[in-house]
């Protein structure tokens, strides 16, 4: 038998079977990472987009006189001309009531400046992103205060 007619021994096949499956495993671990990342950044970026919506919606409630005296968060959850994205929950998740010098969560006499925190989140819990707005009631309703 001549020295270069030997072939593989069984410990250098397992050897190199067990190398390719380990960098097999990491590459396919590193793809579902990053579809799993994927998934999470787009949900992030559609409640983003969601929550700056329904800000604008509630604003645009707040101009046509859609203002609230001591409003719990229930009365600006459902503004007209928005619509949560699909697979989305939108809510009110407080109303804080400007005193004069500062914010409290229980209204005594409202001052016509409210602050809302507004949430939008992904049904499973991926995406949960938030936006605080401050509406004040519409001057020249002949309404104090003004």
């Amino acid at each position: 038998m001549r020295a270069g007619d030997r072939g593989e021994s069984l410990l250098e096949l397992l050897v190199a079977v067990a190398i390719l499956g380990v960098a097999v495993a990491a590459i396919v671990g590193g793809i579902g990472v990053s579809v799993l990342m994927s998934d999470i950044h787009r949900k992030q970026a559609t409640a983003g987009a969601g929550v700056r919506d329904f800000g604008e919606a509630i604003e645009n409630q707040v101009m046509a006189g859609g203002y609230f005296a001591c409003a719990a968060p229930a009365k600006y959850a459902a503004p007209a001309g928005f619509t949560a994205p699909a697979g989305f929950t939108s809510s009110v998740a407080s109303v804080k009531y400007w005193t004069g010098s500062a914010w409290a969560a229980t209204c005594g006499t409202d001052s016509g400046l409210q602050q809302l925190t507004l949430q939008v989140a992904s049904g499973d819990g991926r995406a949960n992103e938030k936006l605080v707005v401050v509406v004040r009631k519409r001057c020249g309703l002949g309404e104090a205060p003004c």
